[in-house]
């Protein structure tokens, strides 16, 4: 099977392509590189708030029995298996996943995992496995060649970001008649890009890293039969206008009648609608939402608390602070 990417931050520079730096300005640039009022669609703009920090890859080629064990952590882990077949299981779910060729793999949450050929072996850490090679070459073990994967990890470093990432089901497995030629493409060429760097290569590798996160969302949303969550509503033609009218402006003063006439619903369906689909109130998303937009104004622009109030849509700056403390379980000032 392959890798994953679960870091704590002990193991953090280890994965980047050439220093921390550079690759986390890269992936922020590449995801930020609309204006905040642009036409940014919405898992657009909630990708560029949740403010990716770094991503890193790696392969492993596996033989005969074995099993490799993740430790929960922060962020999104990606995975893909090339040939061969193993199983994986997460903390907390019941159920263990047979990965094909052609899989893909998003995990999310803080759950620790395992991938294994043979459940019964003693499991041994991924990390002292994979940390063996450098960033976007293969580790073996046991000689490989049985089971050929790649895998890799996006970490955002928005405070709001794992509240967020907790709304996606911990498990979500693609299978290949879905994740068609573009992943597999997009994969080799990122590997191949860690391994040789080369001019531009920051870059390229960085677009490469975002065509994998999104078209990973991308592939679920269409494939999911069921869910609750954002992440559902996007492929919901009526609530994904809602959704880019709330991101779009924040400020405005919403109201649930102003939403319907948006969706093109009554205000009784459209409510009924939008908590079915994304498991809370239309004005409770949109005031989560302002406050998502308010953290990023407070801690990346250093724009002042009475700004982003207005930003948010209040007229006092009190009542801001005081909507902001009980959403984010912190003052507006203790972000800037």
């Amino acid at each position: 099977m392959t890798w994953h990417g679960i870091l704590t931050s002990h193991f953090r520079t280890t994965f980047f392509l050439t220093s921390s730096s550079c690759t986390i300005h890269a992936l922020k640039a590449v995801i930020s590189s609309q204006s905040y009022r642009g036409v940014m669609d919405p898992l657009s703009e909630i990708l560029r708030l949740l403010e990716p920090d770094s991503y890193g890859f790696r392969g492993l080629s596996a033989k005969g029995d074995w099993c490799l064990e993740f430790p929960g952590g922060p962020g999104l882990k990606f995975q893909v298996i090339q040939t061969g077949t193993c199983w994986i299981e997460v903390d907390g779910l019941d159920i263990s996943v047979q990965l094909e060729a052609g899989d893909l793999v998003l995990l999310s949450g803080q759950h620790g995992f395992r991938t294994y050929t043979d459940r019964t072996v003693s499991p041994r850490n991924a990390y002292d496995v994979l940390l063996s090679v450098a960033a976007g070459h293969t580790a073996v073990l046991n000689g490989g060649g049985h089971v050929l994967g790649v895998g890799g990890f996006f970490k955002f470093r928005a405070p709001y970001a794992e509240r967020m990432l907790s709304e996606l089901p911990p498990l979500i497995h693609i299978r290949p008649d879905a994740s068609g030629n573009m992943m597999r493409w997009a994969i080799e060429q990122l590997m191949s890009e860690l391994r040789h760097p080369a001019i531009g290569g920051e870059l390229l590798a960085a677009h490469l890293a975002q065509t994998l996160l999104i078209q990973g969302l991308r592939l679920h949303i269409a494939s999911s039969a069921h869910g609750i969550g954002w992440l559902y509503a996007l492929r919901d033609p009526r609530l994904h206008a809602v959704l880019s009218a709330i991101h779009k402006t924040p400020e405005t003063r919403w109201t649930i009648q102003m939403l319907a006439g948006i969706a093109g619903m009554s205000r009784t369906s459209f409510a009924h609608h939008f908590k079915a689909t994304i498991g809370e109130t239309c004005m409770d998303y949109l005031t989560r939402w302002r406050m998502t937009v308010a953290s990023y104004h407070l801690a990346e622009e250093k724009m002042s608390v009475g700004r982003v109030a207005e930003l948010a849509g209040y007229n006092s700056e009190s009542a801001f602070s005081a909507a902001f403390k009980r959403l984010m379980g912190r003052s507006p000032s203790s972000f800037r």
